[in-house]
């Protein structure tokens, strides 16, 4: 691996490029910073009656992506991770937006889950936290959500992403950037209410230390102690006080408050109303800085994928235990699909290749978990949920691959046509289907004296002479395959004496 990464994060208000160095010393792996650019976008801001971002903001954010790609050419591309927040999940054009925006920065961008973005925030926060085994409190006000998240040193005990962020609610109870007592006293009772489906949990599980993460907190935190309204930690009282001085000024300006950074007087009376809330809620005392965030995390997590802890695998094995997979079953079919999919030679070395042998990997561990739903259609079942459960690791894209395959590992190929599958993606069903197929009788069985082949769109399946005939219920599967590739713009051949 290059001893460089690179992450991107696409926040609601501000576009973030963070490079690392990697240095391994022994066993020691440490990420230090060589190189960071911001771009001040205000994606929020700039979404408009119908939820779509404006024409004028897309240009900016596209010209920013560029000035982001130049600096990241000849970056491995397994090296580099681009995510996208809130706005982009709740944006009706941001399926437009993405190919325009990946063109620009030469690199995939992923659309985060909230969950996913607040595991990513814990994982960036305590990278910069001395260690303890105390319980952590991380709270994260973005431009339109906010993430809250207990953990215990690298594990999130538990994880909410809310929608609610300094943006929007700057822009719902402080137009024109009007303060009032009435106005503040809204937007805290508003940001309350959003929290408190979760209170009660949070509070049940309970932490030792709070902290604060990206650009809300630590612009609170420079105001509150530059002015004299704490002494070193994010408080009510001081948050309260402050609160007070704008209602009496009535409007934030710059020039008033030591601190404050230009771009963050526009969402200050927000981003305050949530954080009040937050701590009224919640009964936080007092509350500290985190210097790591989303861009850290994702830094992070990459290190993890390429040292062997990627979270992904464990993601698939808590899955596996919660929806009682069959592990013996699930295991010998990984193995087969594994085995004919590295028959193909298709190009591993490339990250795509690489990622797709890992997909085709995890779903064959998780083709069956739909059982725990229903026998009947339980390929369904199982899509459906790779597809939209909460899966912390995976990409919005990653989960729509394992859909992908689950879904097509038995029946007609005519209704994945929607997911708009590469060939290779094909071919790797077809290695799922076939080691579904063949394992039927679900018994261990010693290496199958089987080859596959794939060129353009021909498949070839070669079998020893006589194999056929020893095995009628595989032969005449077999044979209904022909006729089911053949719908979907493949030949398949099964071949007898050339094995």
């Amino acid at each position: 691996m290059d001893n460089r990464l690179a992450s991107i994060d696409l926040g609601s208000n501000t576009f973030r490029l963070s490079i690392g160095r990697v240095v391994r010393e022994g066993e020691t792996v440490q990420v230090y910073t060589e190189d960071r650019m911001r771009e001040l976008i205000a994606l929020a801001s700039g979404l408009d009656e119908h939820q779509r971002i404006r024409p004028d903001t897309v240009s900016q954010a596209i010209e920013a992506l560029q000035r982001f790609g130049e600096r990241l050419r000849g970056f491995d591309p397994a090296n580099v991770r681009a995510v996208a927040t809130n706005t982009f999940r709740v944006a009706r054009n941001a399926a437009e937006i993405i190919p325009l925006a990946e063109r620009a920065l030469g690199f995939p961008i992923e659309i985060i889950s909230g969950q996913e973005e607040a595991r990513l925030i814990y994982l960036g926060v305590i990278q910069d936290l001395p260690p303890s085994k105390d319980r952590r409190l991380v709270i994260d006000i973005g431009g339109g959500s906010t993430e809250f998240i207990i953990g215990r040193g690298q594990t999130p005990l538990q994880l909410a992403s809310l929608q609610l962020g300094c943006t929007t609610w700057s822009k719902q109870f402080f137009s024109r950037g009007q303060i009032t007592k009435a106005r503040m006293q809204r937007a805290i009772v508003a940001a309350r209410s959003t929290i408190e489906p979760i209170s009660r949990r949070y509070r049940h599980v309970g932490w030792q230390q709070a902290y604060g993460s990206s650009g809300t907190a630590k612009g609170l935190l420079a105001v509150l102690v530059e002015n004299g309204f704490s002494q070193r930690d994010i408080t009510l009282d001081g948050m309260q006080q402050l609160a007070a001085a704008l209602i009496k000024v009535g409007q934030v300006h710059l020039q008033d408050w030591a601190g404050l950074k230009a771009e963050r007087a526009p969402v200050l009376a927000g981003g305050l109303a949530i954080m009040i809330a937050a701590f009224l809620e919640l009964g936080i005392s007092h509350m500290g800085a985190g210097d790591g965030a989303l861009r850290v995390g994702v830094l992070h997590d990459l290190l993890g994928r390429d040292s062997h802890h990627d979270q992904r695998d464990e993601t698939v094995r808590q899955m596996g235990l919660r929806y009682q997979a069959d592990a013996q079953q699930a295991e010998h079919v990984r193995q087969l699909a594994l085995v004919f999919f590295d028959q193909l030679n298709l190009d591993t070395a490339h990250p795509q290749g690489a990622e797709l042998r890992k997909a085709l990997s995890w779903t064959a561990m998780l083709h069956e978990i739909g059982l725990a739903i229903a026998r009947n259609h339980y390929h369904k079942h199982s899509a459906y949920v790779l597809e939209n459960a909460d899966m912390p690791g995976f990409s919005h894209d990653d989960q729509q691959l394992l859909a992908f395959l689950a879904l097509g590992q038995q029946g007609k190929l005519a209704k994945l046509r929607p997911y708009a599958p590469t060939r290779e993606q094909w071919l790797a069903l077809c290695c799922l289907r076939l080691a579904v197929l063949l394992l039927r009788r679900r018994e261990a069985r010693d290496a199958l004296p089987i080859h596959l082949q794939a060129q353009g769109q021909a498949i070839t399946l070669s079998v020893p002479d006589g194999w056929l005939s020893d095995h009628p219920l595989s032969s005449f599967m077999l044979k209904g395959e022909i006729d089911v590739w053949r719908k979907a713009g493949f030949t398949l051949e099964i071949m007898e004496g050339t094995a």
